[in-house]
């Protein structure tokens, strides 16, 4: 959300020793997602306050895949260590407890305090750490064991947010705020995410590491702009997660490292390239060939005029000159002006590794790439909760 959402304003320094701690987004938990959480919510522009009961971070304890994340994290927090208590002795009965967070700093981290009670207070919460200290947030991401949230919902039990098997069959897909590729070909959709009926609280299993971002820039977008986050919005909560590199479809074959891994998460979100599922895990196949019959329907779903141009191009080869034609026609551009944009940046640009050929049949892979820069259907057509295309 930093690069997509917010205008920053200047803040006074002032360093905070109150009884109450005033935070946009409280993250609590000691694992994996709380900290991939705490940290997108800072990313995004938000004040932040993660509260953990370990102590700090030690990077050798750290499995190899997750040290460059945590030693990210790790310089943020040692940014802050001339002005924030990061790491805060065990409560001592006997003495009061003393937590100092810096109103400076977008990002604060409290260790090693447990918290006593969690309970609304106005259209957020206020986190307890003693009798006489307490967090207010506008919203709390939980990523720690909820008995105490149980208890003050007076409900009986709650389910962390869960992730979904990739399924072609509901377009379900459409609405992902993150790739679970530790579960195979899953993903978590943003209605997944949020409860019902339990405004500004977000609950995510401890352990699952790519959940945490996508509650993360939820919490964000809600603090931001004020509102609920059942009011979340869909299309901006995604591209916040994606310019921040964030997969959002599982594809096993498409890196980060990718020269077109944008366009491809993109293009996978809509559906008008779908992947192959085999053995749990999701193959966008990058290379292959398109075919005229994968993107017909798709299409056609996003665009009226595209109905149009299928009934007059009935079963041809889906080669470059036959999608500059698709694309000029349904998004009113100029085929020689297209031509000649995408000649100029076919290899140096897009980074291709073919010769440009009006004639050469497209990969899938290239195809992604044309149909995202012209017709943009991630961008501008929007879909309903249940992945429905509104057009």
């Amino acid at each position: 959300m930093k690069r997509l959402f917010f205008v920053f304003a200047f803040i006074i320094p002032l360093v905070i020793h109150a009884q109450t701690l005033k935070t946009d987004v409280l993250v609590i938990g000691s694992g994996d997602a709380a900290y991939t959480a705490s940290f997108q919510a800072f990313k995004s522009g938000v004040k932040t306050i993660l509260l953990t009961q370990k102590e700090q971070l030690d990077l050798n304890k750290i499995a190899p895949a997750r040290k460059v994340f945590y030693q990210g994290f790790l310089k943020r927090e040692t940014e802050n260590a001339n002005s924030v208590n990061t790491t805060t002795p065990k409560p001592d009965k006997k003495k009061p407890l003393k937590v100092t967070v810096d109103s400076t700093l977008l990002l604060n981290v409290i260790n090693n305090v447990p918290y006593t009670e969690i309970k609304r207070s106005g259209n957020g919460w206020e986190v307890k750490l003693s009798k006489d200290k307490s967090i207010k947030a506008r919203v709390v991401v939980l990523a720690d064991h909820p008995e105490k949230l149980i208890a003050a919902l007076k409900i009986t039990s709650l389910n962390p947010a869960s992730s979904r098997p990739l399924n072609y069959t509901e377009n379900i897909y459409r609405t992902t705020v993150a790739s679970v590729a530790s579960a195979g070909a899953h993903f978590l959709s943003l209605y997944s995410l949020l409860i019902p009926d339990q405004e500004n609280l977000l609950y995510i299993a401890a352990d699952q590491f790519e959940t945490g971002a996508a509650a993360g820039a939820t919490a964000a977008y809600a603090t931001f702009y004020d509102t609920k986050t059942s009011l979340s919005n869909l299309k901006r909560i995604q591209g916040e997660l994606l310019s921040y590199k964030h997969a959002l479809m599982p594809f096993d074959d498409i890196k980060m490292a990718d020269s077109n891994w944008l366009a491809i998460q993109k293009v996978g979100i809509t559906g008008i390239i779908k992947a192959e599922i085999k053995q749990n895990k999701a193959y966008f196949n990058p290379e292959k060939e398109v075919t005229y019959d994968e993107i017909k329907q798709p299409i056609k779903d996003y665009y009226y005029k595209a109905q149009i141009w299928f009934d007059d191009h009935q079963h041809i080869p889906i080669n470059l000159e036959n999608t500059i034609s698709l694309v000029c026609y349904v998004g009113n551009k100029s085929v020689e002006a297209t031509k000649s944009e995408l000649q100029k940046k076919w290899n140096k640009h897009y980074r291709f590794a073919s010769t440009y050929d009006l004639k050469k049949t497209l990969t899938r892979r290239e195809f992604s790439v044309i149909i995202n820069e012209y017709l943009k259907p991630f961008d501008d057509v929007n879909v309903d909760k249940t992945g429905r295309v509104i057009r």
